[in-house]
């Protein structure tokens, strides 16, 4: 089970190289299992027992099922689309000497950037044309090795195994070709587009790892792959969405855009993205904002972002007693500095919730004299105000173009996600 389940997770991450491909991706799943698609500039109509899903911006996803009578809050399970990156620049190709074409990068969210030297890359995200009268997204995925990052040699900089201070600008940006592959670069992305160079009016594009993921160690007890933060977590939440029998709560299966960056766009967990659907539920209803407000007081959120596990060759980083490792079950993540939404009351409902789908369940805080990074969770509390724990599956190397997690851990979350929607 717990091998079969990883390598569905591997299938659906290799099938999302970037967050326009993950929620396209979902938006399949649901669709496939009876959920109708709604959209923000129309007007909603939602009948008692009916499956329904929204977008914004092709990043984000709010999916829900009303049950068939009453009505007693809403169980929201969050995670995000996102992972750090590079994203191409407009105008990328660079040329070199006349000899080379490299490609003009920026950093999006905070990378390691040695892991994504001298390895094969491509490019995926969306474009953007103009049809008729309307503006068209079209994915973009050159399903193909096509860019690399070349170390320096070295013979050139030998005191890089002695620490190096990567400069983007100079040591990040990716190798496209010799210079005959010059004024090339747009017209392979509209070839993958299916559309015209031309008729490209923008375009959201980002380099992603060719590497596959694998299933690795003694055991096989080890999962590696690009972008396990977080979509680890939102396969496991939409797996233990469908799975569950959301009988008598709104349930609510909800991925949202850049939390990497901080969260602050329109379809990010500073948004108003999900209070607005929420709002527009309660009110197709034919509910008070009163009954609203009631209802979220009675409500519970799972905000689920990955957790650090013990470095083997780092232990002393880890906090003297809360350490979490890889197939020992589910992080509860907590920080006294609010990075994290999980308090006392919140913890010990998930605790509950674990041990009732027999679950295992770990604890995670920071050293006190290291400081963290924080997630979706209490961001999106500042919007949509319910009780709320923030969880995680334990991984290695977070934020690597290539991640290590726990085999188990992926099942032990759907397991969870399921009794929550239970």
């Amino acid at each position: 089970m717990y091998r079969e389940t990883a390598e569905q997770l591997l299938a659906f991450i290799e099938k999302s190289p970037s967050c326009f491909h993950a929620i396209k991706n979902m938006k399949e799943i649901l669709s496939a299992d009876g959920f109708a698609e709604l959209k923000e500039e129309e007007k909603w109509e939602i009948e008692k027992g009916g499956r329904y899903f929204v977008t914004r911006n092709d990043s984000s996803i709010v999916a829900f099922t009303i049950p068939e009578t009453g009505f007693t809050g809403y169980r929201i399970m969050a995670s995000h689309s996102d992972s750090p990156t590079f994203k191409i620049k407009e105008n990328p190709e660079m040329e070199v000497d006349k000899k080379y074409v490299k490609l003009n990068v920026e950093r999006y969210g905070g990378m390691l950037c040695a892991p994504w030297f001298d390895r094969p890359l491509s490019v995926a995200g969306r474009v953007i044309v103009k049809e008729g009268d309307s503006f068209v997204t079209k994915l973009v995925d050159v399903d193909r090795d096509l860019l690399m990052i070349p170390n320096l040699a070295i013979h050139m900089n030998r005191e890089v195994n002695d620490g190096y201070k990567y400069n983007a600008q100079v040591d990040m940006l990716p190798l496209y070709g010799d210079i005959s592959s010059k004024d090339t670069f747009m017209k392979a992305i509209a070839k993958a587009a299916g559309v015209k160079e031309e008729d490209i009016l923008g375009h959201d594009i980002f380099l992603y790892n060719r590497v596959k993921g694998s299933i690795w160690g003694a055991n096989e007890e080890f999962v590696s792959s690009s972008r396990l933060d977080d979509l680890q977590c939102a396969f496991s939440s939409l797996q233990g969405f469908l799975k569950g029998e959301k009988k008598e709560y709104v349930a609510v299966h909800c991925v949202l855009d850049n939390e990497e960056v901080g969260s602050g766009t329109k379809q990010g967990a500073a948004s108003t993205f999900l209070y607005d659907t929420l709002v527009r539920v309660n009110e197709c209803l034919g509910l008070s904002y009163e009954e609203y407000l009631r209802g979220l007081a009675k409500s519970f959120m799972l905000s689920a972002d990955n957790a650090h596990a013990v470095h083997p060759n780092h232990k002393e980083v880890a906090d003297p007693v809360n350490r979490p490792y890889m197939n020992e079950g589910i992080v509860i993540k907590h920080s006294a500095n609010q990075k994290y939404c999980t308090d006392g009351v919140s913890a010990a409902i998930f605790k509950d919730l674990c041990r009732e789908a027999g679950v295992p369940f770990q604890t995670f805080t920071n050293r006190s004299d290291i400081l963290g990074g924080s997630t979706l969770g209490n961001i999106s509390n500042t919007k949509v105000a319910l009780n709320a724990v923030d969880i995680g599956l334990p991984q290695l190397a977070m934020h690597s173009p290539y991640e290590t997690a726990g085999v188990k851990d992926t099942c032990y979350l759907i397991q969870a996600a399921e009794k929550f929607f239970k």
